[in-house]
């Protein structure tokens, strides 16, 4: 019993630092990729070859392809997360730097409570909630804002927009996915999501011809590195972890990596990336986590 208990502490660990710092240290791949590949191709190349991993050892152990409904359900959730949200997350990853955008994505729990909210009225605003929102709000607008005086530059404007529209789509995608029927297994509904993003990514990446800008022997080896980070670490091992941390702990538990990867990903960016930490950076990203906190705990006691 205890030799048990033993491997699955260290499993637990294990899967924690995975989704801590390996889903905060995506961020940084990114950037580096992106600078050197257009972003969308970019985004195609991880989503697809995680994808065929993903769908591919689901079907090598006989799992049953979805029905036409499900099938249905699992492009919208595609179009939704990988081509929008992540196709505008590797675009302002070139104009914001990668610490920023993971702050601004983690404002994803903020518009999923307002749209629980407002549309589906599934939750109540509380005074809690309510000033939660406007910390992180106030957040938002410490990173944005150019006329604070609080030295470093605010963000690129477009970049901003889109790091905030993906953000908004990723929260429709997860108020639906409690609706739409989809697969049972997990792991294969992720990876078909995967797949059929990648899908999207690349007609959308060669409409807007990117393919011309695309020249792999010029691409350093770094960048092809950072690819094969995202597909193997940031994709395959990292979501593999994810859903055995959701069958062995709470997903209160397991939610707290929303928490750590915008530290995780702003610490990285400024050790190994230079970019800059300085007032305006913490106070944006403290006011946007102390919402997520707020916002996430009480939505958990709420359920």
């Amino acid at each position: 019993m205890a030799d048990k208990s033993g491997n699955l502490a260290w499993k637990t660990l294990l899967a924690f630092a995975i989704i801590y710092f390996v889903w905060g240290s995506t961020f940084f791949a990114i950037r580096v990729g992106v600078h050197e590949m257009p972003p969308l191709l970019f985004a195609a190349l991880r989503f697809l070859a995680a994808g065929l991993a993903l769908t591919g050892w689901m079907a090598a152990r006989g799992e049953p392809l979805p029905n036409k409904r499900q099938w249905i359900s699992v492009l919208l959730l595609a179009f939704l997360i990988f081509l929008v949200d992540y196709g505008l997350l590797f675009w302002a990853e070139q104009r914001v730097p990668s610490g920023i955008a993971a702050v601004m994505m983690a404002t994803i729990p903020a518009f999923i409570a307002l749209a629980e909210i407002v549309f589906l009225r599934t939750q109540k605003l509380t005074a809690r909630l309510a000033l939660a929102l406007i910390v992180g709000i106030c957040g938002v607008g410490v990173l944005l804002s150019r006329s604070l005086n609080l030295g470093g530059a605010a963000i690129e404007f477009s970049g901003a927009i889109a790091l905030i529209a993906g953000a908004i789509s990723w929260s429709i995608a997860s108020v639906l996915s409690k609706k739409l029927p989809l697969p049972p297994s997990k792991v294969q509904s992720s990876g078909l999501q995967m797949l059929l993003g990648g899908a999207l990514l690349t007609i959308t990446s060669a409409s807007l011809g990117e393919f011309h800008n695309f020249h792999p022997a010029s691409i350093s080896p770094e960048a092809w590195f950072a690819l094969l980070y995202l597909i193997v670490f940031g994709s395959i091992i990292g979501f593999t972890a994810y859903v055995w941390l959701i069958h062995h702990e709470s997903p209160t538990k397991v939610g707290t990596y929303a928490y750590v990867n915008p530290v995780v990903a702003v610490l990285l960016g400024y050790f190994a990336g230079g970019e800059a930490l300085g007032v305006r950076t913490i106070i944006g990203t403290l006011c946007i986590l102390v919402s997520i906190i707020v916002i996430t705990t009480t939505r958990a006691k709420a359920a």
